[in-house]
């Protein structure tokens, strides 16, 4: 992070990764600096005393869900509209990494299990 940001801390980090990288993540934020943490591939977080939050800057940390902000209809056609705009702009493009035939779809399955992949994965009949 030091290399990207010449030295800087960053107002928001976005964590995926989960145990491996929580603590880390929180290092890189500047005072009042806000976390996402939205995965748990290396494993969840373990118990934290909140009191780091504070040592490192009053940060904060949240931990979103899609269905505690699409769980009513309206926020879930208002989010779908919103994120289709965004590609049919041409804002976010959306570029499969890997495609399968429809009939080696258990093979598919069987890669994605293993982690054999990554971003988006298309089957084609």
């Amino acid at each position: 992070m030091i290399e990207i940001t010449g030295g800087k801390k960053v107002p928001i980090v976005y964590d995926s990764v989960g145990k491996d990288t929580f603590m880390k993540s929180l290092d890189c934020l500047q005072p009042r600096g806000l976390m996402v943490s939205f995965g748990n591939a290396s494993g969840p977080v373990g118990p934290t005393d909140l009191g780091i939050l504070s040592a490192k800057g009053s940060l904060y940390v949240t931990r979103p869900t899609l269905m505690s902000y699409t769980a009513k209809r309206d926020e879930l056609v208002a989010a779908a509209k919103d994120l289709f705009d965004m590609v049919l702009s041409g804002k976010v493009k959306v570029t499969p990494r890997q495609t399968y035939a429809l009939k080696d779809a258990a093979q598919a399955h069987r890669d994605l299990e293993a982690r054999k992949t990554t971003g988006s994965t298309v089957l084609i009949p």
